[in-house]
């Protein structure tokens, strides 16, 4: 096993999963899902795309039980699926988190506009058709700077600033929910917003959101080893993160929806922040609810610098990227190498602009549900061939939970597909394609350079985790 220290406990992965599928997107996307959906409709969406979010989560609880090793999809593939598989899996999600960290280090600057308006200042360049100025990259890279630094000090930092961030969000979303309750309609002459708008394509057009604002629970497993916990719970309590994540976009949808008047919907640009302010009839408190939101893009940047990282420093040292990125800071035992990288990267990112960060978000949120399908296909091969593994959190119809899962995925692939409304565009494409081809160099370099390594650090990671799992069942009889 590494040399990765246990520091997590209950409420630092509740906070770790919950603040990374809690972002910014709950402020600045809800009025898009009214206008689309209408309250009800919006609530449903979440609804289902929760249940179906919580079922590959389920899958996600008994493998990370399992297998509490850090790198996640990465070990689970390999046991399953292979060497091969198990990278291009890694590969894939690792993509995704990039994605994110390096969105939140434009969403930031983004953000700072809401509060001082026409701070932008020294124009850059134009990309995409966006002005770039150097004080919206300079507050975006402050930003990334401070958020690697907190990583590489040690996941104690870390765990303590995503708290600390979570606690906000909540008290700040409590405030929204409150506001609605007490709002009355009748004080606005402007139409509320109706139940339903556009049946069931509305609902479907919520819907297709949903893998991007709920990725995130899977940083739990990434972390695995450096989790406090009995392994049951590690399980137990990835779901209930994500449960509580599916209560809270529902609630933001019902409570935009019923303090939001139609028109204004139509024409805010930070939908939530204004029905906060509708909600309790001053702009102190959308000011408030921004800063909800600000706290938002800082839980999300940090859980998956915390996710990716760790993910990087799993498939180093298994040989499959450099060697050095499985290196650990001599101080603070925190893969530092693999935190620099992605940090450095996610600092660059503002100075491409927002639009074509976008791009490289939506190209992620595929590599994201390539993962998601390769690790339930491993779960249910998992629960063919080795019927007798180890399974401190078991979950009950497990072949028929898998199915379900592996079909799910698949549908949620098909959302990027051409022809589907959330069908990725061409460049979007093209960005993928880079970063498969990128990866296959990588790897391919590697497996040249170390042949048959992976295959030998992997095998003995399974025969380190076996004599783990002896000495659980011999504390832990099962029962007869």
């Amino acid at each position: 096993m590494s040399g990765l220290k246990k520091s997590l406990g209950t409420f630092d992965i509740i906070a770790l999963a919950f603040g990374a599928m809690v972002g910014w997107g709950w402020v600045v996307l809800a009025g898009g899902w009214i206008i689309a959906a209408g309250t009800w409709g919006a609530m449903l969406a979440f609804l289902l795309g929760g249940l179906a979010v919580i079922l590959i989560g389920v899958t996600y609880a008994e493998l990370a039980a399992s297998m509490p090793i850090t790198g996640g999809e990465h070990t689970y593939t390999h046991r399953a699926l292979g060497v091969n598989v198990s990278f291009i899996c890694s590969w894939s999600i690792l993509f995704g988190y990039f994605s994110v960290v390096a969105f939140e280090a434009v969403a930031l600057p983004t953000v700072v506009e809401y509060f001082i308006p026409n701070y932008n200042q020294g124009y850059l360049w134009t990309i995409a058709g966006w002005d770039v100025y150097a004080t919206w990259v300079g507050v975006g890279m402050l930003g990334s700077v401070i958020v690697t630094w907190l990583n590489i000090r040690g996941m104690e930092v870390s765990a303590w600033f995503q708290k600390t961030a979570v606690v906000g969000i909540f008290l700040v979303g409590i405030l929204l929910f409150i506001g609605a309750a007490l709002y009355n309609p009748a004080t606005s002459t402007a139409v509320q917003s109706p139940a339903f708008i556009g049946g069931a394509a509305g609902v479907m057009a919520v819907i297709v959101m949903v893998p991007f604002l709920f990725v995130g629970f899977d940083v739990i497993p990434q972390a695995a080893e450096e989790i406090d916990l009995t392994r049951p719970n590690i399980g137990k309590f990835l779901i209930i993160s994500i449960v509580i994540a599916v209560l809270w976009y529902i609630a933001v949808a019902w409570s935009v929806g019923t303090t939001l008047p139609l028109i204004q919907a139509e024409g805010s640009t930070l939908a939530t922040a204004d029905a906060m302010t509708n909600a309790w009839s001053g702009k102190w408190a959308g000011v408030l609810l921004v800063i909800g939101g600000v706290l938002g893009i800082l839980s999300s940047w940090n859980a998956f610098l915390i996710g990716g990282s760790r993910l990087l420093y799993a498939m180093s040292k298994a040989r499959m990227l450099p060697a050095f990125l499985s290196k650990l800071h001599p101080k603070y035992n925190t893969p530092a190498n693999a935190i620099l990288l992605i940090g450095g990267l996610a600092t660059l990112a503002p100075l491409f602009g927002r639009k074509m960060l976008v791009w490289i978000v939506d190209a992620g949120g595929f590599g994201i549900v390539i993962a998601y399908t390769c690790v339930a296909i491993s779960f249910l091969v998992l629960r063919y061939r080795e019927p007798d593994m180890v399974r401190p959190f078991r979950i009950p119809a497990g072949k028929l939970v898998g199915v379900v899962t592996i079909i799910l995925s698949i549908g949620l692939l098909t959302l990027y597909m051409p022809g589907m409304p959330s069908a990725l565009i061409g460049i979007e494409w093209w960005i993928f394609l880079g970063w498969t081809v990128l990866g296959i160099s990588l790897y391919g370099y590697a497996r040249i350079k170390y042949p048959g390594t992976s295959e030998a650090i992997m095998a003995e990671e399974l025969r380190e985790l076996k004599i783990v799992n002896q000495l659980w069942l011999k504390e832990n009889p099962p029962k007869k």
